[in-house]
């Protein structure tokens, strides 16, 4: 009698993806790091999972604490052999975070980042709406908020300040 495998290689590939790709950003936890775009490649080998990931930037601090919770889920999920690579290159931009990503930014109070990375001049934003209101009159008060990927704002028709992910 030959036994057959309950997960064929391709459906253990989907179910591995599922699994890491629902471990949520430590730093804004309503992002998976599909949203995010942080999941890049996973590959079932033999039993082997292997999962790459790009950090939004080099320095995330939040890094280290994403590849043990990918571990976790998947160790979890019965994958007993499991890898986390980290790749720089090309560099995370959020073209990346999905468009249900942005969503969940915006209703969590946090304004996504608008527009698409240049290739050639830094583009000037003109205006963040606010979150709260969708009022575009808003300044920046601190280049770098909660964390290093966001800008602290203030809207000035309701008064309230929010996080803006910045484009990059």
């Amino acid at each position: 009698m030959t036994l057959i495998d309950p997960l064929p290689t391709m459906d253990a590939t989907l179910h591995a993806w599922a699994v890491a790709a629902a471990v949520r950003d430590p730093e804004v936890p309503v992002l998976t790091i599909e949203d995010l775009g942080v999941l890049r490649d996973l590959e079932v080998d033999d039993g082997r999972v292997t999962v790459t990931i790009t950090p939004t930037y080099s320095g995330c601090p939040a890094t280290n604490a994403i590849c043990d919770d990918i571990v976790i889920a998947l160790t979890a999920a019965g994958f007993d052999d499991v890898d986390v690579r980290i790749t720089l290159a090309p560099a995370w931009t959020t073209d990346w975070m999905s468009a249900a990503g942005a969503a969940k930014l915006h209703e969590f109070g946090i304004a996504p980042p608008t527009g698409r990375r240049a290739a050639g001049p830094i583009p000037v934003t003109l205006a963040v709406r606010c979150p709260q209101c969708g009022s575009p009159d808003t300044r920046e008060i601190a280049r770098f908020g909660s964390t290093a990927c966001k800008a602290l704002y203030e809207c000035r028709a309701c008064l309230e300040p929010f996080d803006h992910f910045k484009v990059h």
